[in-house]
Order: structure tokens, then C-alpha cells, then sequence
């Protein structure tokens, strides 16, 4: 038996064992008492896969939410080692440690691993170029790479990474490859489609709620109405009798329902004859705001960020804004309803499904059913969507809960209502802003902010550039379960920040994309305490988006509102077109400009975009989740209104400014600035400041 003491040996006994070569993480203290023999699987913790025929698989290690990195992780490895993209196969990688973060959230994958990825591919590829050079007996500077080809330059010889691929399984692996001059890169910032788009478009199944195993029950679960209520009894006796029923499984505080199919169990949930009792206070939404009020009225205990002398200021203005925001509570609404496959046995554990924290679903499962995670596999489909709400989860342990009472591999298929109803939500919040004026300039800023559930942190842009900041937040308790939500904190901040700045451009006269730059001039020149942006980077993209929509000559007919900030390490701005059509505002154009670093994919990243700016415009015009004695006004897309097509922008177009610098985050940082822009533009329209989403309440 031989072990696996070093880099070079654990690529040697890979080719050997498969017939091919791996590059992946390879530990140095990885060890393994295995004979290789031809028939041996490859070990998983790799991202690259080349066999002797040619074939190229790329592992993308990350969870696949809509935000493209299925597609544009791989892209990173494919640039640096060479390859022709439409040979290439792309599969989700396992979960193992080696991969280090396996998650989607914070706009985090590609900023993540971008540097990583590079030098994986880098190294691959100069193993390839030194076992051709060795082959050939010439030096491997004078060998280039082209297609999975290696080629001699001046002989014209080539040998492909399939037949190179055993002899490059005894190079040593480089532990600082040369990386590509950027100038050179053929992939990076080019146009690439979505590897599943063929598969997305034609239906194939992809998807958690695809799932199906031999044995399979489908299960429907019945949990609490409202919060505050818990289970007191069940009678089951009646969805026992429903054809197709196999089981009915009590939970802590829940009953499931399992069946032959999803209609089966979803009838037998509905004979369920349960009795819920209140055991903590029903909670309404209009109480809450009524206790933000009183709570912001009464002011904090404790400051937040507190610069110069904002109280002695405002006595001293010529005139003092004092405004209140609101904002309502949210559901993630994904289009894929919750789901979750477990199959729970002795000593063995599968999970698959919808999840954007893989490593924590299996730690939860494995804490909750008292067992160890290393017997615990975890599969990821693609995800219809996530936007925060898969961060937790609960649907996963829930499914494992059910699998191991119930002795039987599960799928539990949630409905609609189920999602409204037992979701952890964007908290309901409210703003208070202050501000100190001259007869032309801002003197002081005070914000406010109390919100359920946590204190909301975040500082806008004027915080470092104004010498008079004051920013102070508070929490609210409630039994409504919150969490995170598309750009959390940014999200809300945006729009109550950038909508109260354009009160103070109008109160002042001062052009708003003017008096920002005025501000980022300020923040750069001579900042004041901690400065917690780049003020060039704020200037370029709104420089850019002025440029973009021309600013300062809007065309007959069209109404403007300019709003821009800062969140994942990434900066836009955007300036929002809205028409009256018989009276109604209607955002007709949009145009966003980005700095998100080194674009890896362009049209997946203008997709993020242009995602997240109609995803703004949704969350602003439309939709609430309102609880009246703990449950859920709003339990679909009748009640729960969503963007239609005819209130979707027409256009909307998306520039990037041009950078070296390492990718920072995309999938986030467009969504924060839409609402306010929106609500500015409609101010122009109109004259009137909607400080309270959603905006459609207010407009009639």
C-alpha cells in the first residue's frame, strides 16, 4: 500500500487511477491508503478534470442562485489554462472543505475566489506546457497554448492536454504560476452564454422541485398560522383515509403529511382537523410602526457614528428638515417554491436541494438528528432563485426531521402559502432625517432608525464628507422571524438616504448629480473621521451614468430621479425616466453605470443588472407583507402583486467602468439605489415625495 505524501504523488496516483489528471486543492496533508487501479474513481475535491480522450469537466464550487456563477466561476479556470469553452462540460463540485466557502451570499463567489481560480488554472497549464517541452526535449518557453493544445512554436508540433494529461501528472505542481497579461485574456469581459440555458429553456429538470428517487413520498406540512401560535392537538384520522396517503408524522410544531404524490399529500394535509393555541402575543403590523414611532420620538441611548456638533447646527439653521420614512416588511418570494429531498437511513444521510449554505444545512441536520456530518452528503441542484432566503435552513433540517421518523426517503414540497406564511423577512422598518440648512448648503445630517428585530447599521456617503453626521439606530422585538434580504441593510438605507438627499437638492436647488460630486470632492480632499467608500470610484460612476443619460437636457415628456450607492465593494448610479400615462407614473428607461472591478462575463453581468434594477422597481411599487394577529395578509401573487410586463421598464441600459482591479460584488449592489431614483423621478413628475413604499399606495 502506498501513501499519498505529496502534491506530486497525489496527481500521479490520480492519473493512474482514472486514466486521466486532476488539479484541484490538493492538501499537503492529504493522505490516502488506496491502491490505484485502472478502475479507482477520481478523489472529488478538484476543479479541473481532463481524460486521455480530451474531455474537460470544470467543478464550480459554488451554489447556483440565478447570479451566473455556474457559468463565469469556470470561466476564471478556463482563461488562465488554455482551453476551448464549447469543449468544456461544467458539473456543480461536492461539498468538501477543500473548497473552502461553499455558499452564495453578500455577492460573494466571484470576489471570492477570482485570484484562486487564476492560479489553479495558471498552474494546470504550465504543467501541460512542461510535460510537452519535456516530451519534445526544447525549452517550454518556446511552447504556447491554444485550445487545450500545446504547441511548439517554431516546429508547428502539438500535443492536446488528453494525450499530455499522464505525462503531466509527474510535473511538479507550480506554486506560483505566471498568470496571463489581461490584455490577453479571450474569455474574461467577453459575452458568454449561461451553461444551462439550453437546459433552463427546454424544460429539463434542473431543479430541487425535480427531484425524484425510487421510494420517494412526497410530504406537505402543516405549521403554525400565525406566529405566536403552537400546535396544541391533531386528529389525522380523516387524511389517513385520503387515497395515496402513506403517513402522518407529528413534528415539534408541526404535522407532516406524507404520500404518493404531492396532490395526494396536499389533500391530506387539508383533512388535518388541528387545534393551535396562542402562546406568545399576536403581533400587527400597524402596531409596529406605532412602537417605531414612539421609539424614534423618544430618541436612542446610545449614539452611533457622531461627528462635529449636530444639535448646536440646527438651532442655528435658517431652516431645519424633520421627516419620517417607512418602510414594510418583505417576503424573497423566489419563483421556485421551497423543497428539500432527505433521505435519512443508518449510517448514511442524503440531502439534496434548494440551499445557499450547503456546509451549514449539513451541520444543522447533523446537530439536530444527533449524528455525525461525515456521514451526511449534500447534492445541489440549481436554485429557482434565493435571494437571501436559503441562507436559512430550515427546509432542509425539516426534511431530514421527516425522513429519519419516518424511515423513507422524502421530498417536502412547499406551496405558495406555505413560503408567505414561514418565511424570514425583510423587517418592517422606519427613518427618521434631520437636516440642518443655510440658505444654500447642508450644514447637518441626522438619521435615525429602528427596525424589527435588529438595529439597522449603515452610513450614507455624507458620513465623511459633512463636518456636522449623526447616525444612531435601535432595534424592535417582535416574534416575526427575520433575515437577510437582496443587498440586506443597503437595500432599505439606499432608498431612505438618496431619497432624503434629493429633499435637500430641492430645498437647496442644487442639482443632484452636481451637488453629490460637490460631496465626493469633499469625502476625497479632506474627508472627515472614518471614510468607509472611495470617493474617486463614487465620482466615476456618476460621471459615467450623466454621461450615459445625458443629464441636464431631459427630453419633452420625461421625468428624471438620480439616486447612487455603494454596497459589496461595488458602486452605481442611476438615473430613472419615468412618463405620466393618464396620470400614472411609469418608469419608461433606466441607466446604470457600475464599478464592479474586472467584469468577468459581460452579458451575465449586465443580466445581474438589469435583474436587480426591475427587481428595485418591483419592491418599490408594489408589494407588503402585512400580519394581523401573527399571520400573513398577502399568501401569493394575487395579494402579494409582483411586476407585471406592462409596468416593466422598456429600456434599460448598463455601462461599466473600466478597471484592472480584482471583481468586487455584482449580484447586489444595483438593487439598493433603484427605489429612491424611481421615487425621485416621480417627484419630478408629480411633486410629490413619496417617502413610504410601497409606492402604489401612495399614487392611488
Amino acid at each position: 500500500m502506498k501513501s499519498i505524501n505529496s502534491r506530486r504523488d497525489f496527481l500521479k496516483v490520480s492519473a493512474i487511477s482514472g486514466g486521466g489528471i486532476l488539479f484541484g486543492m490538493v492538501l499537503p496533508q492529504v493522505k490516502s491508503n488506496a491502491t490505484p487501479t485502472a478502475a479507482a474513481d477520481f478523489m472529488p475535491n478538484i476543479y479541473i478534470k481532463i481524460k486521455p480522450e480530451g474531455s474537460i469537466i470544470l467543478l464550480a464550487p459554488n451554489p447556483e442562485i440565478g447570479q451566473g456563477v455556474k457559468t463565469s466561476l469556470p470561466m476564471i479556470i478556463a482563461e488562465e489554462l488554455g482551453i476551448d469553452w464549447k469543449k468544456i462540460q461544467v458539473e456543480f463540485a461536492p461539498l468538501d472543505v477543500r473548497y473552502g466557502r461553499q455558499a452564495a451570499g453578500g455577492s460573494g463567489s466571484i470576489r471570492g475566489r477570482f485570484a484562486e481560480l487564476r492560479k489553479m488554472g495558471a498552474a494546470a497549464r504550465e504543467m501541460f506546457v512542461n510535460a510537452a517541452a519535456q516530451t519534445w526535449n526544447v525549452p517550454a518557453e518556446s511552447c504556447t497554448v491554444e485550445d487545450g493544445m500545446v504547441i511548439h512554436t517554431s516546429s508547428g508540433k502539438k500535443l492536446s492536454y488528453g494525450e499530455l494529461s499522464t505525462k503531466a501528472a509527474s510535473m511538479e505542481v507550480p506554486t506560483n504560476p505566471t498568470l496571463k497579461d489581461p490584455k490577453d485574456f479571450k474569455y474574461i469581459g467577453s459575452r458568454i452564454t449561461d451553461v444551462d440555458a439550453h437546459l433552463i429553456t427546454t424544460g429539463k429538470p434542473l431543479f430541487g422541485i425535480d427531484t425524484r428517487r425510487e421510494g420517494m413520498l412526497y410530504a406537505m406540512v402543516a405549521r403554525s398560522p400565525a406566529y405566536g401560535k403552537t400546535l396544541q392537538s391533531v386528529d389525522d384520522s380523516a387524511a389517513r383515509k385520503v387515497n395515496g396517503v402513506k403517513n402522518v408524522i407529528q413534528l415539534q410544531n408541526s404535522v407532516a403529511v406524507l404520500a404518493t404524490s404531492t396532490w395526494a399529500a396536499k389533500k391530506g394535509r387539508e383533512a388535518l382537523i388541528i387545534q393551535w393555541k396562542a402562546s406568545e402575543k399576536l403581533e400587527n403590523s400597524s402596531e409596529h410602526f406605532a412602537g417605531f414611532k414612539e421609539i424614534l420620538e423618544k430618541g436612542p441611548s446610545a449614539r452611533g457614528r457622531n461627528d462635529g456638533d449636530v444639535d448646536s447646527v440646527k438651532q442655528q439653521a435658517s431652516k431645519n428638515l424633520d421627516v419620517y420614512y417607512e418602510v414594510p416588511t418583505l417576503s424573497h418570494g423566489q419563483m421556485e417554491p421551497l423543497n428539500y429531498f432527505a433521505n435519512v437511513q443508518e449510517g448514511k444521510v442524503e440531502l439534496f436541494g434548494p440551499t445557499q449554505v450547503p456546509d451549514q444545512l449539513r451541520n444543522d441536520v447533523a446537530q439536530k438528528l444527533g449524528i455525525s456530518k461525515d456521514i451526511i452528503t449534500v447534492g445541489l441542484p440549481r436554485q429557482g432563485g434565493g435571494f437571501g432566503r436559503k441562507l436559512m435552513t430550515d427546509n432542509g433540517v425539516e426534511a431530514a426531521l421527516i425522513s429519519a421518523a419516518a424511515k423513507s426517503p422524502v421530498q417536502v414540497q412547499w406551496t405558495r402559502e406555505d413560503d408567505m406564511q414561514n418565511d424570514f423577512y425583510r423587517p418592517a422598518e422606519m427613518y427618521r432625517y434631520q437636516a440642518a440648512l443655510s440658505s444654500n448648503e447642508l450644514l447637518a445630517w441626522h438619521q435615525s432608525a429602528v427596525g424589527i428585530g435588529r438595529g439597522i447599521r449603515g452610513d450614507s456617503y455624507v458620513a465623511g464628507a459633512l463636518t456636522n453626521y449623526r447616525s444612531d439606530s435601535q432595534g424592535f422585538t417582535s416574534n416575526t422571524p427575520t433575515g437577510w434580504w437582496r443587498a440586506p441593510g443597503a437595500c432599505t438605507m439606499a432608498f431612505v438616504a438618496e431619497s432624503f438627499f434629493d429633499e435637500v437638492c430641492s430645498e437647496l436647488k442644487k442639482d443632484p448629480v452636481a451637488y453629490r460630486l460637490d460631496f465626493f470632492k469633499k469625502a476625497k480632499e479632506a474627508p472627515i473621521g472614518r471614510l468607509g467608500y472611495d470617493p474617486a470610484k463614487y465620482q466615476a460612476v456618476v460621471e459615467l451614468v450623466a454621461k450615459m443619460s445625458n443629464w441636464g437636457t431631459t427630453p419633452p415628456g420625461v421625468y428624471r430621479g438620480f439616486a447612487t450607492w455603494f454596497s459589496f465593494g461595488s458602486y452605481a448610479a442611476q438615473v430613472v425616466e419615468v412618463r405620466l400615462e393618464a396620470g400614472k407614473p411609469r418608469v419608461s428607461k433606466v441607466f446604470c453605470a457600475v464599478h464592479c472591478g474586472r467584469v468577468i462575463n459581460l452579458s451575465g453581468a449586465e443580466n445581474q443588472i438589469q435583474g436587480a434594477i426591475v427587481d428595485g422597481i418591483n419592491h418599490a411599487m408594489f408589494p407588503k407583507v402585512t400580519f394581523v394577529d401573527g399571520a400573513v395578509q398577502e399568501t401569493n401573487f394575487n395579494s402579494y402583486r409582483f411586476l407585471r410586463m406592462e409596468n416593466a421598464p422598456l429600456d434599460i441600459e448598463v455601462k461599466f467602468v473600466e478597471s484592472d482591479e480584482a471583481p468586487t460584488g455584482l449580484g447586489e449592489p444595483a438593487l439598493p439605489p433603484v427605489a429612491a431614483a424611481v421615487g425621485n423621478a416621480i417627484f419630478a413628475a408629480t411633486g410629490k415625495r413619496l417617502r413610504k413604499l410601497p409606492f402604489v399606495e401612495q399614487l392611488g
